[in-house]
């Protein structure tokens, strides 16, 4: 069990420095592993309607568009500063007829029921003060069989362990960068915590797994 307890970052990260911080910070190899593990988890006859749940400012969507331009994904993000440098990046990558940004609460999302193929989230749970409002809300649109692919920070054990992961990975950020990843990891839940709350929604807790040394990861398919 984790002894370093959640601490709460703001759930919206709504001023333009903070965009522009986060936009400029190296997430491609993050990006770049999270779609690599979505295709493969993701069946070649699974439909192309897609939901990212709090995308930023778009880059997921966008290598995800890269690789496979039949995509349709509707990528939604709380932060109007997130959703408009999201826009500059979708029209930049000329992929503004496959991504589409809207300003949407994760917790009380304006979709029907089963409205997606296929979910996708990374690094928004640890942003919700209680995630199994976000949770719910994911399981809830999508379809009967479609896939649920959730990644999100694994809170360290330790302010030991949380410091050695901030200089491990983000030793030459700038230092509101390492300041906004060290929050995020503070804010963040542990593995046992991640599959209590799956449980509740039916899901075998090992459809969570440790998947870095500073990530978990939810996948499953709705029944």
């Amino acid at each position: 069990m984790t002894s370093l307890h959640r601490i709460l970052e703001p759930e919206v990260m709504d001023t333009l420095e903070e965009a522009f911080e986060y936009d400029s910070m190296d997430h491609s190899q993050v990006n770049e592993v999270f779609c690599n593990d979505f295709f493969t988890a993701r069946n070649l006859t699974d439909g192309v309607q897609i939901l990212d749940v709090g995308t930023g400012t778009a880059q997921i969507p966008i290598v995800m568009c890269k690789r496979n331009s039949s995509l349709k994904i509707t990528a939604i993000d709380l932060a109007e500063s997130m959703l408009t440098l999201g826009n500059k990046n979708i029209q930049t990558a000329r992929l503004e007829d496959s991504i589409t940004l809207v300003k949407v609460d994760s917790k009380k999302m304006p979709y029907p029921d089963e409205s997606f193929d296929q979910v996708v989230s990374n690094s928004i749970i640890h942003h919700i003060p209680n995630p199994l409002e976000c949770f719910k809300e994911m399981v809830r649109v999508t379809k009967k069989d479609g896939l649920l692919f959730i990644r999100d920070l694994l809170r360290p054990f330790s302010m030991a362990e949380l410091q050695n992961i901030v200089s491990l990975h983000a030793g030459d950020a700038t230092p509101k960068q390492k300041q906004l990843f060290t929050d995020s990891l503070h804010a963040s839940l542990s593995l046992a915590e991640v599959r209590e709350m799956v449980k509740r929604f039916g899901f075998d807790a090992f459809t969570v797994i440790q998947s870095s040394n500073r990530h978990w990861t939810f996948t499953a398919r709705k029944s």
